[in-house]
């Protein structure tokens, strides 16, 4: 499964400037063009159209063709260029619609935390399922391990490295303000263009400070009452990392979502699952009640986690 290019023309329209889309901010979008200059655009009404299955056809880390504006006038964007990939949501209050949160992307970055708040593994689940989908590569950042002191919170932080490890993602525990990490978050970044996703309150500021101090970004408090964090990123927006990389930010975010897939190709994108459904009975088993099957058989031995067949059933179900 591709993404598929919202806009006509697969090149630069002559005569445009071309640039990245680095901020998104509901009509306007800020681009950074080749030379390094930034302008402030809006999209032009027929791409509009054209992008009509998303509420928004210009998504950050979009490469984009425009004419660059002025102080009193926005520029126009003309044309969207082709995705290589990109991750989405259901769009808020549009059920037959989605929201792309980022594009053109060389890994997801899961930032994961135990307690305060606590990331359920439904949410990562889902969160590593949608990157495997869209062909993005993805990593389990664990944040806020120093407060994790009792032995039944690093037994669950034992459970979590193990789940994952197990099944071939690498996983970090770190500390986002503890400077001791800063090399680690540099060279997980370095070179790359990352997403970063997790719940309001996991550090995704922290972090980004930590992999470059000069960005100085705002960090948000947990609740004491509802022990959920507070939003401190409002819009998507891409930052140019000082030591090399691009991490694209967004507000937190509850769910990811997958569009155009058959409910029979889900377990090709757990990794786990992925080789052992050859092995089931029927060839269009779909792991649910099926007699032969492999994947039931492996969670019934331990073989594969409980919780992530769990996420496999509950995503099966919502795609149909």
């Amino acid at each position: 499964m591709r993404p598929k290019s919202q806009t006509r023309g697969a090149t630069a329209q002559a005569g445009l400037a071309e640039g990245t889309v680095v901020r998104s901010l509901g009509t306007l979008h800020r681009i950074r063009s080749e030379e390094g200059a930034f302008f402030d655009c809006v999209v032009r009404g027929q791409l509009r159209i054209r992008g009509s299955e998303s509420t928004h056809p210009v998504a950050v880390g979009d490469r984009v063709s425009f004419t660059p504006g002025n102080e009193d006038n926005p520029g126009v964007i003309a044309e969207v260029q082709p995705r290589r990939n990109y991750l989405l949501r259901k769009a808020i209050g549009h059920a037959h619609k989605v929201h792309i949160l980022a594009a053109n992307l060389d890994q997801a970055i899961l930032l994961y935390t135990v307690e305060q708040p606590a990331t359920s593994l439904g949410f990562a689940n889902r969160f590593l399922i949608t990157a495997a989908a869209y062909e993005i590569p993805a990593i389990v950042v664990i944040n806020k391990t120093d407060i994790l002191t009792q032995p039944a919170q690093q037994q669950r932080l034992a459970e979590v490295i193990e789940i994952y490890t197990r099944i071939g993602y690498p996983v970090y525990p770190i500390v986002a303000n503890d400077p001791a990490y800063r090399e680690l978050a540099i060279s997980l970044l370095k070179d790359k263009v990352s997403f970063i996703g997790g719940h309001s309150g996991v550090g995704k500021s922290a972090f980004l400070n930590l992999a470059d101090p000069s960005l100085n970004l705002k960090t948000g408090n947990i609740s004491d009452y509802s022990s959920k964090g507070k939003h401190t990123t409002t819009y998507a927006e891409m930052y140019d990392l000082a030591t090399g990389g691009s991490l694209i930010d967004s507000p937190g975010i509850k769910e990811l979502g997958i569009t155009d897939m058959e409910p029979e190709e889900l377990a090709h994108f757990f990794p786990e699952m992925e080789k052992l459904r050859s092995e089931c009975r029927f060839s269009n088993c779909v792991h649910i009640n099926e007699p032969g099957c492999k994947i039931r058989e492996a969670v019934s031995e331990g073989q594969i986690h409980p919780s992530r067949y769990d996420s496999y059933v509950k995503m099966l179900e919502d795609m149909k």
